[in-house]
């Protein structure tokens, strides 16, 4: 019964599928935050199967895998041991096959859509973030982390002459040491003239590892030349935005997301800034709809605003996934005040960042309660060229309180209106800050933290999408001494 059904399903790739499942199954099993058995894992699978025909049921029982149909038992074999991922792969790869055999539906949703849906079912028995990537999904993924291949140079045209607008952080043409203002002469042997500038900028990108020759000048010394070869590399998008000041010495920086370049760009950012203004009155750091990305590059971050603490700390079932991020590094700002804007979209690393500010008492927190997501995904690539995102620890703050489900209290709260934001500010200024005893409770918590408790906490500063009060608690705090210190509460 068992050999029929499966050479009937010879469209389907039932060796793919099963390097796949194994390879997938064999990953999951030592690292998930919360354990679950092959068995388990295999037979919540192959009943994402029914999601393309709900014709079909798998179980385990007696001892066999076994498949049913419309009409009763369809295909059944004997179930491997209970630690063996590559058998359990291989028998699920099997069912797939009889169920293929005999179902249009099957048929033409194809080998990658069942790979799909296996894990789809799986990881509707894990946590939220646990999920597989098709090919194709990883592929863009990837392309959000690593950016497109270029050299990192945005030229403009300026007085009659063509000059470097911007270079991006850990581009090639940053590596070379190219800075903005520069003249630029001639790109490929042709001279640049201000008319070219848009084709010279399309000439920027293109495939990795090709090349451009590029002559630039000295501003102030036009005869001293050099060339450079620049070999095109991948340029992570940008994710870091000085935005337009907010008036008294006080500036505001954008943090998008967090990707392979997010830290450089906001040390080579804030390092701009710094060269502008001198002394800081105030920096406002904006993590609003941030929805996080690259945990790394958020502690990179903390570490250019801490002197000095913990950042914060990851456990987990594998003892690789316990982890410790403290700043060793110095504050960029050289002390300047710190406001953290944050919303109900603020999430993930970029809570992480927030989080460690505020308990490390470097910055006051302002907006409304985050999130919540405070679980840490591994990642591993399939043989299908697919990606699997396995959720392996969860994060504690610096004070020892998770993030996941609790989200982050702000020390200022927006969310309630005007008239109560308008009554703490009074209060800060008074040196209390009504937010005290939500803050203490928050800060309190340890996990496992119930949903009972989680939303009577939240429910102090609801989640909401930020807006411009925001702003205007950041600038109210910063220019008044006596409000940031009542603010911070450490």
């Amino acid at each position: 019964m068992g050999g029929r059904a499966a050479a009937a399903g010879a469209g389907f790739d039932a060796g793919m599928t099963a390097s796949v499942w194994s390879a997938a199954l064999a990953y999951i099993a030592p690292r998930a935050l919360t354990p679950v058995t092959i068995p388990q894992m295999t037979i919540w699978g192959l009943n994402g199967l029914a999601a393309l025909d709900p014709n079909f049921n798998t179980v385990f029982q007696d001892g066999q895998v076994r498949l049913y149909g419309p009409n009763g038992l369809l295909f059944a074999l004997p179930a491997p041991a209970a630690n063996d991922a590559n058998g359990w792969g291989q028998a699920a790869a099997r069912i797939a096959a009889a169920a293929y055999a005999n179902s249009a539906a099957l048929q033409n949703a194809g080998t990658q859509e069942i790979i799909g849906n296996f894990f789809d079912e799986l990881f509707n028995h894990f946590d939220p973030y646990s999920r597989y990537e098709s090919p194709v999904q990883a592929a863009q993924e990837q392309l959000m982390i690593t950016g497109l291949a270029g050299t990192g140079l945005t030229l403009a045209a300026e007085n009659g002459r063509v000059v470097v607008a911007q270079v991006a952080a850990d581009s090639p043409a940053d590596d070379a040491g190219i800075q903005p203002g520069a003249v630029v002469l001639s790109v490929d042997g042709r001279a640049a003239s201000p008319g070219m500038v848009d084709e010279l900028n399309a000439r920027m990108n293109g495939l990795p590892n090709t090349t451009l020759d590029l002559v630039i000048a000295d501003p102030d010394d036009p005869a001293g030349r050099q060339s450079f070869t620049l070999t095109r590399g991948f340029i992570p998008p940008q994710t870091v935005f000085v935005q337009p000041p907010l008036g008294h010495g006080i500036v505001e920086m954008k943090i998008t997301g967090f990707n392979k370049g997010t830290g450089d760009q906001f040390a080579m950012a804030l390092a701009q800034v710094m060269s502008q203004n001198g002394t800081l009155a105030g920096l406002v750091l904006d993590l609003r709809g941030n929805r996080g990305g690259v945990l790394r590059q958020a502690v990179l971050v903390a570490d250019s605003l801490l002197q000095s603490g913990p950042i914060a700390e990851t456990n987990g079932r594998d003892p690789d996934a316990d982890q410790f991020f403290k700043a060793e590094g110095a504050d960029l700002t050289g002390g300047a005040k710190l406001a953290v804007l944050v919303d109900g979209q603020t999430a993930s690393a970029a809570e992480i960042l927030a989080a460690a500010l505020a308990d490390d008492g470097r910055g006051v927190v302002i907006g409304s309660e985050t999130l919540g997501k405070g679980l840490v995904q591994t990642v591993t690539a399939l043989p299908d060229g697919g990606e699997l995102y396995v959720t392996w620890s969860q994060v504690l703050a610096p004070r020892g309180w998770p993030l996941q489900g609790l989200g982050l209290m702000p020390q200022v709260c927006t969310s309630n209106g005007p008239a109560a934001l308008k009554a703490q500010l009074n209060a800060l200024a008074a040196g209390r800050n009504l937010m005290a005893p939500a803050l203490s409770q928050a800060r309190a918590m340890r996990p496992p933290v119930s949903v009972e408790a989680v939303l009577a906490l939240r429910s102090h500063c609801p989640a909401a999408i930020g807006g411009a009060m925001d702003e205007e608690a950041a600038q109210a705090v910063l220019a008044n001494n006596a409000m940031y210190q009542a603010a911070l509460l450490h």
